[in-house]
């Protein structure tokens, strides 16, 4: 079992707004037209609630509240606010342009736009600068100005950047190689319910790197990360069900774990589950898909 690989955050513009959109003028269906009228007006007095209005407006339009979905238009207010230094509002421009939503893919713009709000302190701003120069992307990959914005976005706590500080201390890229001080960032990440944060200290409870080694604990880990729908940690689940690692074997639960994770495309879940359901009898097979069925149920969206 490896670590699983830093990340950039790539986020919708949802996944970070329902806590930093104020209470005032938080976006409801009934609320739409008021705020495309408010965004509209030039007269605002105030240019902070300006570009508040004007982001709220980029959300309506992105995610199709009140007004159908258009994520050309959610860009040009969001580009709005973002250039007026909304920093929430540069973030999720900088997300658009990595992910090509509303404007053609631009990693450079991208990167311009998160360090315009990490530059001002936004958390996830930094976090996803750091991500970029990990990986060069639309900047010459660079480990140590990674771990420059890792670090400031995992001291204010988010998680993400404290997940991937730890994965940098875990190999020992840019930075001396210290396995307690990744346990201590993966920790902060996977308490926080990081799915990668906890699959990557279940994998450091399980291999005994800056922890003894506690297959028990590993599990709870991985189960918690697995029950978040990460696939890794469902693979990793069910490879301790098959082994015997922390929990007994059980091979129904390890198939069912494979199969969750083969459900989402983890090749060698897929393989595993498959080799599996090769050396059960049908009565076996068909209790193992029920498990399989019955968590899926259980965990489906409403």
């Amino acid at each position: 079992m490896e670590p699983d690989h830093e990340r950039s955050i790539i986020l919708r513009p949802d996944d970070q707004i329902e806590n930093a959109v104020s209470g005032k003028s938080r976006i409801v269906a009934a609320m739409v037209s008021e705020t495309l009228m408010l965004a509209k007006n030039s007269t605002l007095t105030k240019i902070g609630e300006g570009t508040q209005t004007q982001y709220d407006c980029g959300l309506c339009y992105y995610h199709g509240r009140g007004v159908s979905q258009d994520y050309v238009e959610a860009v040009k207010w969001f580009g709005k606010a973002a250039e007026q230094g909304h920093a929430l509002a540069q973030y999720t421009l900088g997300c658009c342009y990595q992910n090509g939503q509303g404007v053609p893919q631009d990693f450079e713009n991208a990167v311009n736009w998160y360090r315009k709000a990490a530059e001002q302190g936004n958390a996830s701003g930094q976090s996803n600068l750091g991500a970029c120069y990990a990986i060069g992307l639309g900047v010459p990959q660079d480990h140590v100005k990674a771990i420059e914005w890792y670090r400031k976005a995992a001291e204010q706590g988010d998680s993400m950047g404290q997940n991937n500080l730890g994965f940098k201390y875990q190999k020992g890229i840019g930075v001396p190689r210290d396995y307690e001080e990744a346990v201590r960032w993966y920790r902060k990440a996977a308490e926080q319910e990081n799915a990668q944060g906890q699959n990557n200290l279940g994998l450091c409870y399980h291999g005994g790197q800056g922890v003894p080694q506690d297959y028990e604990t590993a599990v709870r880990w991985y189960r918690r990360a697995a029950v978040q729908g990460y696939a890794l940690a469902r693979h990793n689940l069910g490879l301790c069900y098959h082994y015997g690692r922390g929990v007994p074997i059980d091979m129904l639960q390890a198939y069912k774990w494979y199969q969750l994770a083969a459900d989402q495309g983890h090749k060698k879940a897929k393989e595993e589950a498959t080799a599996l359901a090769s050396l059960m009898s049908p009565s076996e097979l068909e209790a193992a898909n029920r498990l399989h069925r019955e968590f899926q149920d259980e965990h489906s969206a409403p």
